[in-house]
């Protein structure tokens, strides 16, 4: 027994012996990839909607050299508005080509994603970066910066043809009465396709949007008021099923509603001051100076809506003034961050308690719109 141990010892032994001395093969070097340099077929894009399906960019790169079959090495292209780093970018993958196409409507689609105006010029930052399939070894290109025109297609939710929107249900302070209190019930047209309103909504309530007042046989609803979320923002649509549920906590809201994406949202309203119930201007600009209370009707604004506020005509010297929330108090007030910025005089963004008193312009009489959807104030001279 002794004998065979030694013996299958021995030979364990002798085959180490025998592998140890075998040379290995040095294992194979692989120069690190090149960085892709990055082309495009042209610096201006502003295709029309007829062209939609039609090629509008194609962009092309360099080989990257890694050792490798072409077919495992992955391309990702970015775009994002220019300056803003790739932080929030489109993106498209391509794997083993040195090019891609990109018809209209994708790209119009990636510019409305930002929330770019239809027929306006936008500049965009395009870069590639290339890696092997697995995501080792990113190399990412030059970054191209071409500038981009979305062209209009239709809203996706049909528009109010009445160019009016009402908010109405158990969420608000009118209930289901309809037609709703106005001007407070009544949402400001933003733009072409997008209307917002600031409401004192009651929590777990409900609603929904109507494009006439008094009528209940035209309203924007949702699908199914049940879908987690949905009282934060989603879809909505025309006549559909389901009313639209509001946010569990009451408060204050900012509704926005956006026809071109079906998209709706209602975000706390958190401002200082809130949303006031009237507003009135005063200021050496005004005709009644810096004397407060200031005189009434002809300083203090009509409500137009849930945030518009507006004085048709007053006279105004080049001077200064201030909106006040509450005529009399000198404790609140709207004025401007900078009365130093460009083109403030007729129309700007103001705060609650701004640095500066808002600049008047030149002497004349002017119209005077305000909205608080997104603090903004525009003059007009009559």
């Amino acid at each position: 027994m002794k004998s065979l141990i030694k013996i299958l010892s021995f030979l364990a032994v002798t085959a180490f012996c025998f592998t140890a001395c075998d040379k290995v093969d040095d294992l194979p070097f692989y120069n690190n990839g090149k960085s892709p340099v990055l082309t495009a077929s042209a610096a201006t894009i502003a295709p029309v909607a007829a062209d939609s399906n039609k090629v509008a960019l194609t962009l092309n790169w360099s080989y990257p050299e890694y050792a490798t079959d072409t077919n495992n090495i992955k391309y990702v292209i970015e775009i994002d508005s220019t300056g803003k780093n790739f932080v929030k970018a489109s993106k498209k993958e391509v794997i083993g080509s040195l090019k891609a196409d990109f018809i209209a409507k994708d790209l119009n689609a990636i510019l409305l994603s930002f929330g770019y105006e239809f027929n306006k010029a936008v500049d965009m930052d395009v870069k590639v970066t290339s890696s092997y399939v697995n995501n080792n070894e990113r190399l990412a290109s030059n970054v191209l910066k071409i500038r981009m025109t979305p062209y209009k297609i239709p809203p996706k939710v049909e528009l109010p043809t009445s160019g009016k929107l009402f908010i109405v249900g158990s969420a608000t302070q009118g209930g289901w009465t309809n037609p709703v209190p106005t001007p407070t019930q009544e949402l400001t047209r933003i733009d072409e396709t997008t209307f917002g309103g600031i409401f004192n909504l009651t929590g777990g309530g409900e609603f929904l949007l109507l494009p006439e007042n008094g009528n209940w046989d035209k309203k924007y609803s949702v699908t199914n008021n049940t879908v987690p979320g949905l009282s934060d923002g989603g879809d909505f649509g025309y006549g559909l099923p389901q009313n639209f549920p509001a946010p569990s906590a009451a408060g204050w809201y900012k509704i926005t509603v956006n026809f071109q994406t079906g998209k709706f949202s209602a975000a706390p309203f958190t401002q200082e001051h809130g949303l006031p119930s009237a507003l009135f201007i005063v200021g050496n600009a005004t005709p009644g100076g810096w004397n407060n209370p200031v005189p009434v009707p002809s300083q203090q604004f009509t409500r137009i809506n849930s945030t518009k506020f507006e004085i048709a005509s007053i006279a105004l010297t080049a001077d200064e003034y201030l909106l006040l929330p509450e005529n009399g108090n000198w404790d609140k007030k709207y004025a401007v961050p900078n009365k130093a910025a460009a083109n403030i005089k007729l129309g700007g963004t103001f705060v609650p308690q701004g640095a500066d008193n808002f600049p008047a312009p030149d002497a004349g009489n002017y119209k005077i719109a305000i909205d608080f959807f997104n603090n903004s104030y525009k003059l007009t001279k009559l």
